[in-house]
């Protein structure tokens, strides 16, 4: 076993231990951590794995939030379903979006995902008789047998582990090493028979349900929803915490995760210029620490195999 599986089994055990703590409020940063983890690790199949930078990420974590929300407040649909359509929402999304911005590379597909995230946040914020437009959607109720704050960050750690574990799969399979061949150099992929775009495209959709999962489990959790959720923001800031932690190692994202949501608790307590911290982090991050967190680890050998 090599010692970065060996830490994450650790992790997940101390994690399964929280609620002992007895303290609501690390209950609740704890659950975030976990979903924005999930949510920055999704990204970084597009980032890490295929060398697609997406600046629109943002707007399948809405899809996700939106499609649960609504399914639960406006036709009182059941929660397992509920649940279960936003990933579908969010890949559907993204396979609308994905398949005009894989016919740019580089820069353009970059722009082409802000765009597009930009057009959905649009949608969200005028349509004020489905989505209830700036003002969001408040009053989501805890599902039934979730009702408690230990009872859904289990939930949410189950759901978060098993992503975790689907997207790792995904990672170490031949799929994956031919996104990582897409990554190194696209246009000999091409040369040798593989069509690189369907293998984006399919990458995109793949990340794109993964995220609304994320953005579902973040509905639940505040109790609302808001526009904000699809706005570029939200895509930067989980930009940062994928390059943050580290993303050519499959958990450094959810390090950045970790360390972002614990940084901007600690330091809200004390100033507002918040994104005065979070833009020095990140320029720090791209001169001395290229490779994130995990990769500055693993040049110190303190994780070393283990891949991905």
């Amino acid at each position: 076993m090599s010692k970065e599986n060996g830490f994450l089994i650790i992790l997940i055990l101390l994690l399964a231990l929280l609620p002992l703590s007895e303290s609501r409020f690390y209950l609740f940063l704890g659950t975030d951590i976990l979903i924005m983890g999930l949510f920055a690790v999704s990204l970084n199949l597009l980032l890490g794995y295929t060398g697609l930078v997406c600046f629109g990420q943002g707007a399948f974590f809405g899809v996700g939030a939106y499609t649960y929300t609504l399914l639960i407040k406006k036709i009182s649909l059941s929660f397992p379903l509920a649940f279960i359509a936003a990933p579908v929402g969010g890949a559907i999304a993204a396979l609308i979006i994905g398949f005009f911005c894989i016919q740019r590379t580089k820069i353009y597909f970059a722009m082409l995902t802000l765009a597009f995230s930009q057009i959905v946040w649009a949608i969200v914020f005028k349509w004020n008789s489905l989505t209830g437009g700036d003002n969001g959607i408040i009053g989501i109720p805890f599902p039934q047998h979730l009702d408690s704050p230990t009872r859904f960050y289990y939930f949410t750690l189950a759901v978060v582990v098993l992503s975790f574990y689907i997207l790792r799969k995904t990672v170490s399979s031949p799929f994956g090493r031919i996104l990582t061949t897409i990554r190194e150099n696209p246009e000999r992929t091409e040369f040798i028979g593989i069509h690189v775009k369907h293998f984006q495209l399919l990458a995109f959709v793949i990340s794109g349900a993964f995220s609304a999962v994320a953005g579902a489990l973040f509905a639940i959790l505040n109790h609302s929803i808001f526009p904000d959720l699809l706005y570029w923001p939200q895509s930067a800031e989980v930009l940062i915490m994928t390059l943050l932690g580290g993303m050519y190692s499959f958990f450094g994202p959810l390090a950045g995760a970790a360390v972002i949501l614990y940084l901007r608790m600690l330091v809200t307590s004390y100033t507002q210029y918040w994104p005065l911290i979070m833009g020095t982090i990140l320029a720090l991050i791209l001169f001395f620490f290229p490779g994130g967190i995990v990769g500055f680890l693993k040049e110190r050998r303190i994780f070393h195999g283990g891949g991905g």
